[in-house]
């Protein structure tokens, strides 16, 4: 069994980048755990901050059922003011120590939208930091992750390093990315992912539908 966690700025931003490869752990008998840096209490003018990030944590729930997975975490920062500062740091080190994954999938480092870049920069020194001897305000043992995989969500990646075939999953990644009516109901990214990963199976040639990342790090797959 290998551990996975997945590290989306926003609930949605797990199912539009790796939701197919979440998927595909699931089926394969990995443990699977995904951490939302905030709960995505921007995403709509409709509803107050308060209700909007009950709404959007509801919906993630939903949508992880769907996939099969029940390790959720919600460390609650404000939606758009996400920070590389100390406390986050340490969050992400602690679950990092704690969990003890093999695969980690985060962000890549261009995606536009700050709270991707930040969460980018906040998991890769975690990672680094996690594995050593080192600050004594971290909790737990030292843990070093074997393979740190780059997602796409708002801009599609210039420079592909490996490549998942999803198209057994595409339609359990769509259905789930469908529990987030609070964000599709406005813009379609159901629509717009399916296209993407029918793009990318067609031009890598790896299968109908796939998801494509870059590889930080790698140990095994």
């Amino acid at each position: 069994m290998i551990k996975v966690v997945i590290f989306a700025p926003h609930p949605d931003d797990d199912l539009i980048g790796c939701g197919g490869s979440i998927a595909k752990h699931v089926k394969q008998g990995n443990e699977v755990t995904i951490v939302y840096m905030t709960s995505g209490d921007a995403g709509s003018l409709k509803y107050s901050k308060q209700e909007l990030a009950k709404i959007r944590e509801i919906e993630a729930k939903n949508a992880a059922e769907i996939l099969g997975v029940k390790d959720l975490v919600f460390l609650r920062n404000p939606d758009g003011y996400v920070e590389y500062n100390k406390e986050n740091l340490v969050k992400i080190i602690d679950l990092i120590r704690e969990k003890r994954p093999d695969i980690i999938y985060i962000p890549h480092k261009s995606d536009a939208h700050k709270d991707h870049i930040k969460t980018h920069e906040i998991v890769v020194e975690a990672v680094g930091r996690a594995a050593g001897p080192w600050f004594q305000e971290c909790k737990g043992k030292p843990w070093s992750v074997g393979t740190v995989l780059c997602y796409e969500v708002w801009t599609p990646l210039q420079e592909i390093s490996y490549v998942e075939d999803i198209t057994e999953f595409i339609e359990l990644k769509i259905k789930a990315l469908e529990q987030h009516k609070s964000q599709i109901q406005d813009i379609e990214y159901n629509e717009a992912v399916k296209g993407l990963n029918r793009y990318r199976g067609i031009m890598t040639g790896k299968g109908k539908y796939c998801e494509c990342f870059q590889v930080l790090k790698i140990n095994k797959i």
